[in-house]
């Protein structure tokens, strides 16, 4: 109980949540900001970066074609879309949301949640990377059958 009063462990608490919770809402306020590109990529290039490398000299999308503009139509409340364009997009997405939340909720209010979750993560670390890294290429295969580049060789 005495951990919960310590003001600081209170304190450390709430530096980890504005280190953690920043960059999340920083992603999540940018997306916002931006318009989703109808074509399903390129949407980055509104903040001033180049075409995707691997677009633009193989003709096919890298793993990660389409993450902006799905957050972009996320963070716009276009579910729908950001299926369309790049499901694991959405997945990616709702974790970012997830981890601004929390954040906020441990900065308001220090219990532990991190360390709690970071328990979580451990226990299932190698589970949760084979589930990501399964996640991305699905999106990115996705992503080739979407673009009518399926099967591979055009």
């Amino acid at each position: 109980m005495a951990e919960a009063t310590d003001p600081a462990i209170t304190r450390r608490r709430r530096w980890v949540s504005l280190a953690v919770g920043a960059p999340a809402w920083a992603v999540i306020t940018l997306a916002a900001l931006l318009t989703p590109n109808p074509e399903g990529v390129g949407t980055h290039r509104q903040l001033g970066l180049g075409a995707c490398t691997i677009l633009s000299i193989t003709g096919y999308p890298c793993p990660m074609c389409g993450m902006t503009t799905t957050f972009t139509h996320m963070a716009h409340l276009d579910p729908l879309s950001a299926l369309a364009t790049q499901p694991f997009g959405v997945v990616l997405f709702l974790g970012t949301l997830s981890v601004a939340i929390l954040a906020l909720w441990e900065g308001l209010s220090p219990r532990g949640r991190w360390d709690q979750l970071l328990t979580i993560v451990e226990r299932w670390d190698l589970r949760i990377a084979l589930t990501l890294f399964l996640g991305l290429i699905g999106g990115w295969l996705y992503k080739v059958a979407a673009m009518d580049l399926w099967p591979l060789g055009g």
